[in-house]
């Protein structure tokens, strides 16, 4: 495409009309990534992100762990081997070691571009850590120098589809203008993260699903949505959620006595049942020492941050504590990757990070961080050099297609009914932010729920479109009410309990049940299991 392509504008509105070879929504590590493998593959890109890119997420708030392995096969054999089980054999070996690789090319790469890694005691780089701000910033700016443009505060309101039903581009609005933008595109990428409901988890209050209502109507589908109810630790009052801190954390009552068992690897549901009926208070006081608490404050900083402002001492007074809902974005569940492009099911249309399942490294429980960054970059490297190929290869045609916009539920409604967004996202929320219908689930809990997501977004397709003041959060208690749905219709499927999914009327492992949950659909959600494999084939092809 030429430069004044990329540059034009729709003169008759003043709106921003644009056209590229790739177009990349989302602004995080799998969205920068994905726009630099896009660049760097001969592709003109468009990167649009809600917030501003470099700063905007879950991964610029806070330290980054990585999944950073060196090539050596004992090191790679127990990497992998430690998530097995974990994730209830539901991960694929081909995946892992390809996400390590990918990974260790990555960083190094950082590295060889000059990204300031923190060293040891001995001078050596460590490069299984990332600090968010410090790497969103050199993002930013490694894909700035490519030439990527990008659309800062510009969330994406729905995706571009030609004739054929191929993903053609995408529009949306600018948050600071109140004009509307549209970028037509060989190919999109979809690099959003996951939702975490608004559940003000450190750096996720961006991340509301959009990317997932967006592909689902453009027909995708999901694989793993059950395993989309991550919870983590934080202060009462603070948004703070690095769990990893409370490794060394002891769990009390109120009155000081030790809750048996908070501090195993079972300990957060432990934390949850007794949140259910009482205060929970921590203290990071075991096996600590002078060293462990200046590499905590080193790694983390900002951790430490509202202990400093309010005058606590983490490692000496104890502290309330509160399980904060963290999704799809620490959980598993997201679009479904038909194949190692990272390619969806439909054409034209690539998911990366937290936006795309990430069962095929992680099996059905959390990869936390470490994981999840190294298949952010992986697959956003992946996604973008695929988008690349796929868009040049239609030449002058992508330019010539017809397309139309495929959003509809908060954007486009019917009849004479309105709705607040406010009033839907809490109505959502109420959903599944307890512990008692979304960690700890049964068949009468996830229907009776499901009874009234169904009638929320009923209520949302039936009701006019609100005006572009009110337009993103709409589309976001559309995103959260059909996020919530795929989630607890593939948890009433899966009638086991198996990584993160717990269902306390079915608690064991059915080891009939050992294959993938797939879903989709918007106003007639469907659920399907993926053909059962064994734990061989799954595990160890």
């Amino acid at each position: 495409m030429s430069a004044n392509k990329l540059a034009s504008l729709a003169i008759s509105t003043n709106d921003l009309d644009l056209e590229t070879d790739v177009l990349v929504i989302g602004g995080g590590p799998a969205g920068t990534w994905a726009a630099w493998s896009a660049a760097t593959s001969g592709a003109n890109v468009i990167l649009a992100d809600k917030g501003y890119c470099g700063t905007s997420g879950a991964a610029a708030a806070s330290g980054n762990g990585v999944w950073y392995v060196p090539p050596d096969p004992e090191q790679r054999e127990a990497a992998m081997a430690s998530r097995e089980a974990m994730g209830g054999f539901l991960c694929d070996r081909n995946w892992m070691t390809r996400v390590l690789d990918r990974t260790y090319e990555n960083i190094n790469s950082l590295a060889d571009r000059g990204y300031p890694f923190r060293v040891d005691a001995d001078g050596k780089a460590i490069r299984r850590s990332l600090q968010g701000p410090d790497y969103m910033r050199f993002m930013r700016k490694k894909i700035k120098q490519a030439g990527v443009k990008i659309l800062d505060h510009s969330p994406a309101l729905e995706l571009l589809v030609d004739a054929e039903g191929s993903v053609a581009g995408a529009s949306g609005i600018n948050r600071q203008s109140g004009k509307r933008w549209k970028v037509r595109a060989g190919a999109v990428v979809i690099a959003t993260g996951g939702c975490a409901f608004l559940s003000k988890a450190l750096g996720c209050n961006v991340l509301t699903g959009d990317g997932l209502l967006m592909a689902a109507e453009a027909g995708a589908d999901f694989s793993g949505m059950e395993f989309s109810n991550a919870y983590a630790i934080s202060p009462a009052f603070s948004s703070v959620t690095k769990t990893r801190y409370y490794d060394w954390a002891s769990f009390t009552y109120e009155d000081g006595t030790v809750i048996e068992g908070a501090g195993s690897k079972r300990g957060r549901s432990v934390i949850a049942k007794t949140l259910l009926t009482q205060p929970v208070y921590a203290r990071l006081d075991q096996n600590m020492d002078e060293e462990t608490k200046a590499w905590m404050r080193a790694s983390q900083p900002n951790f430490f941050v509202v202990f400093d402002r309010a005058g606590i001492d983490p490692f000496t007074q104890r502290f309330p504590i509160t399980l904060r809902l963290e999704g799809t974005v620490r959980g598993t569940g997201g679009i479904r990757i038909a194949d190692y492009t990272c390619a969806t099911s439909v054409s034209g249309l690539y998911a990366a990070g937290d936006a795309a399942t990430r069962e095929l490294i992680c099996g059905g429980f959390t990869g936390g961080g470490s994981h999840n960054a190294a298949w952010a970059m992986s697959s956003g490297y992946w996604s973008g050099q695929s988008a690349a190929t796929h868009a040049l290869s239609l030449g002058e045609k992508a330019a010539l297609r017809s397309v139309r916009g495929v959003g509809e539920a908060g954007l486009q409604g019917a009849g004479n009914n309105t709705f607040s967004p406010e009033e839907a996202i809490a109505a959502t929320q109420a959903e599944v932010f307890p512990y008692d219908r979304n960690l700890f689930r049964n068949a009468a809990g996830l229907s009776a729920s499901l009874d009234r997501l169904n009638d929320l977004w009923q209520e949302i397709r039936n009701s006019h479109t609100p005006d572009n003041s009110q337009i993103v959060r709409s589309r976001e208690a559309a995103a959260m009410v059909a996020t919530a749905r795929w989630m607890y219709n593939s948890g009433l499927q899966r009638q086991e309990t198996r990584g993160m999914h717990k269902r306390v009327d079915y608690p064991q492992l059915d080891p009939s049940q050992q294959y993938r949950i797939l879903s989709g659909g918007l106003d007639k959600v469907w659920v399907k299991p993926e053909s059962a494999v064994t734990s061989r084939e799954l595990v160890a092809v």
